[in-house]
């Protein structure tokens, strides 16, 4: 709880929020910061959040081509960022989720805590430092500068990540790290439960682009499935994954139809391979189906094996072979889909809610 010396010390902060996208579109933001931000009761705490990208260059930015616009995008999105110099007296912390350049060395980050002294609170909830390119963006590594994420750890006052593995790498450069999970709101958001007793039987998966790859750890799988059961596959993104093995349905992500999107799925997936890419990934996929009563079956890698008990909210599957066991079980039995889900959503309310999280988030403050 709050003691009343802290919500009036903390009634006139306010916080500079450095983000990559603008608001309700990046699954990270949206479920890292933004749910706490729209909170009746935010402790008497101002929040401005000031996103890097502009609506039309985020739109562009993660397909191919458009290289002028996106080089346009970053241009103005650093001068943008170097304009807030003039503004920092005004607040009180600096939060940094991810970056506050998607390209470059630590620029801004630099002046921002040690020319002008100001707090930083640095957050990320992937293994970021890690060089990557994207089918989009296939020089992104060579300009990104992930070396950077140790240095903006060492200039932060608090980091914040979404797992052990994300932890044990910031307390090499930081001596305040905590970990906060990323999070739904099971009051007014991820707050209905699926009926495992209705419609056809659905296998679901949903991400972004980025992890389409992970879908082939398991399409045979689903295609050797698909051949002794009447199973639908359905995957959420934005982007079609293109799949030659399983029969699929695709579904455009929208946020208008998030919710009723994913209860379709009376199982969901999130096969992962075990790189260390990989091992930074907080689980989200899994907290999300939990939440809505739907069991998980997962690789049991990074923050899934903490999340999933195996055997209680779903199961862990390490090759094929479990994975085809794991889904052929749930696709047979309803009541164990719904025990499983109804356990699953217990535990996300009690560990990865917004109300079971939301005092460590507004602590960073005090």
């Amino acid at each position: 709880m709050f003691s009343i010396f802290g919500v009036i010390k903390n009634l006139f902060l306010k916080i500079l929020l450095l983000i990559p996208a603008p608001l309700k579109i990046s699954p990270s933001q949206r479920f890292r910061i933004e749910q706490y931000l729209f909170l009746e009761n935010n402790n008497g705490i101002e929040f401005y959040p000031k996103p890097f990208f502009s609506p039309k260059t985020w739109k562009v930015f993660h397909v191919k081509a458009h290289v002028f616009q996106k080089v346009y995008g970053i241009v103005l999105g650093m001068i943008k960022r170097l304009l807030l110099s003039f503004s920092l007296h005004k607040y009180d912390f600096v939060y940094v989720h991810k970056e506050a350049s998607p390209v470059g060395p630590p620029i801004v980050e630099w002046l921002f805590a040690r020319v002008f002294k100001k707090k930083l609170i640095y957050d990320f909830d992937d293994n970021i430092w890690t060089p990557q390119s994207s089918e989009a963006n296939p020089g992104a590594a060579l300009v990104k500068c992930n070396w950077k994420v140790s240095y903006i750890c060492k200039y932060s006052h608090i980091v914040t990540v979404g797992n052990e593995f994300l932890a044990n790498y910031a307390r090499k450069y930081n001596n305040d790290v905590r970990i906060i999970p990323t999070v739904v709101n099971t009051s007014n958001y991820h707050n209905k439960i699926k009926n495992q007793h209705e419609g056809k039987l659905t296998i679901g998966w949903t991400g972004t682009y980025t992890n389409l790859h992970n879908l082939t750890l398991v399409e045979d799988v689903i295609h050797s499935l698909q051949q002794k059961y009447e199973v639908d596959f359905l995957i959420i993104a934005n982007k079609d994954p293109k799949l030659t093995t399983a029969s699929y349905r695709y579904k455009k992500w929208s946020i208008e139809s998030e919710i009723e999107d994913l209860l379709e799925m009376n199982i969901g997936i999130m096969p992962l391979a075990g790189s260390e890419i990989e091992m930074g990934k907080c689980g989200f996929k899994a907290i999300q189906y939990m939440s809505l009563g739907i069991p998980a079956v997962v690789s049991p890698v990074g923050a899934n094996k903490n999340i999933i008990s195996d055997q209680q909210e779903g199961y862990w599957a390490n090759d094929k072979e479990e994975w085809y066991h794991s889904l052929e079980k749930l696709i047979k039995d309803a009541t164990l889909r719904s025990d499983m889900g109804l356990k699953g959503r217990n535990k996300i309310i009690a560990e990865y809610s917004v109300d079971a999280c939301k005092n460590s988030f507004f602590n960073l403050f005090y």
